[in-house]
């Protein structure tokens, strides 16, 4: 089935068309008919498959087509997120399929003043994106009124608790209508999950999207075995030999993330960092900078790696092995997403073996390896652009060369003194 063939606004179809969308993925096909019936949906599918279109163009369809019968009387569906940088993305996918049907979308956040946010809520808001913290804040004081609410979206659920927001997702109940759709999407699902999910939805449609390996079946992945201090000259290396690529650099501390930059930096190569250290400011403008390819190399932390949604990223780079093993899907997810090719490649050093080997558990199967050989391995730590490392050999090379210069044979034995006569 193609999109053209939903009983969808024209202009949802039309939008649909100019952003590349034909025929929807497995998640999608299966989500959107109970969305639009208006049922409670239980969805588990992997990262890059697609969820977040799943509920937005239902949700969408039916907003905007009852725009046009009723007056508005606040806002009408609220999707809960865990991290800023989701809620934006989100926002962002609501406002380009939905683009000139008048349904009002806003996007709520901390970390930026909140009286811009309470200017557009006063003006009238239909589709409500938010983390809990501010929300709660603006719920708090009297700006955020959900009692007209009709859908609750909980979206990356498994995100949302493994970041402590289970009382969050618990304490909004008490805001909204028992009468309303609740959609509940996660990546993966446990026990824990579980229970939330059931606490909150009735009488779901459950929909899980579980291959027999977690990772996308369009991403190409490998595992490389590199040193630690050898991961840099590699990390130069791929770049130089993809020019142009855009490529997402996953390290494990927001201080790796900087010297990994600095490294870069070094050898020519410009990159931006993301972390929690930075102004969420700082943060939309870098993202914004890779989206809109102003910067090609983007390297980030697992905090900012679940919020990233951006199309076209032709590498994952795994700089560093994650310590959770669900994470490695999580990263290689940032690219080949719909229906594009992707490639993730992680550099492995002796210390992470162990890392590998949990990762291989948790997918199933094991990552095909990427073979090195001694000659071509030992050329890519040769051949670099960092000058303190050039530098640093010369020094070494020419310690080596004053050291011939100066060697003096050791004497065999003493010389044997003259008899005096």
């Amino acid at each position: 089935m193609r999109f053209e063939q939903y009983d969808f606004l024209p202009l949802i179809k039309e939008n649909l068309a100019t952003l590349g969308f034909k025929k929807p993925t497995d998640i999608q096909y299966k989500a959107i008919s109970p969305i639009m019936k208006g049922e409670d949906v239980l969805a588990i599918a992997q990262t890059g498959t697609g969820k977040t279109a799943a509920f937005a163009i239902p949700l969408l369809d039916f907003i905007a087509k009852q725009k046009k019968v009723v007056k508005y009387n606040g806002i009408k569906c609220l999707v809960m997120v865990p991290t800023r940088e989701l809620a934006i993305q989100i926002a962002e996918a609501f406002d380009a399929i939905g683009k000139g049907t008048g349904v009002h979308v806003l996007s709520l956040y901390g970390g930026v003043d909140q009286d811009n946010q309470i200017f557009k809520l006063k003006h009238g808001v239909d589709i409500l994106i938010s983390t809990p913290g501010r929300m709660f804040d603006l719920i708090n004081q009297g700006f955020v009124d959900l009692k007209n609410l009709e859908t609750l979206v909980v979206d990356e659920a498994d995100h949302m608790l493994d970041l402590g927001f289970l009382k969050d997702i618990t304490d909004i109940m008490r805001h909204i209508p028992r009468e309303r759709q609740t959609l509940f999407f996660s990546a993966t699902i446990n026990e824990r999950i579980k229970k939330l999910a059931y606490s909150i939805v009735r009488n779901a449609i459950r929909i899980q999207i579980s291959p027999d390996n977690p990772v996308n079946k369009n991403i190409e992945h490998a595992v490389a075995f590199i040193e630690m201090d050898d991961k840099r000259f590699f990390m130069e290396r791929l770049v130089n030999e993809f020019p142009g690529s855009k490529i997402i650099i996953f390290v494990r501390t927001k201080v790796r993330a900087e010297r990994v930059c600095k490294a870069l930096e070094r050898a020519g190569i410009h990159s931006e960092t993301i972390h929690g250290d930075k102004e969420q400011s700082d943060r939309m403008s870098v993202l914004n900078d890779f989206k809109l390819g102003k910067n090609n190399i983007l390297i980030a932390t697992d905090v900012s790696s679940r919020g990233i949604d951006i199309p076209n990223v032709d590498y994952v780079v795994n700089y560093d092995l994650p310590e959770v093993p669900e994470n490695y899907v999580h990263r290689v997810g940032r690219t080949g997403r719909g229906v594009q090719k992707g490639q993730a490649v992680s550099f492995c050093s002796k210390e992470e073996k162990t890392l590998l080997k949990d990762i291989e558990e948790y997918i199933g199967s094991p990552v095909e390896v990427m073979k090195i050989d001694k000659g071509l391995y030992e050329e890519t730590i040769s051949f670099t652009n960092d000058e303190t490392q050039n530098d640093w050999r010369s020094l070494l090379k020419e310690d080596e060369e004053n050291s011939k210069k100066t060697y003096v044979a050791p004497i065999k034995g003493r010389p044997k003194k003259k008899n005096k006569k």
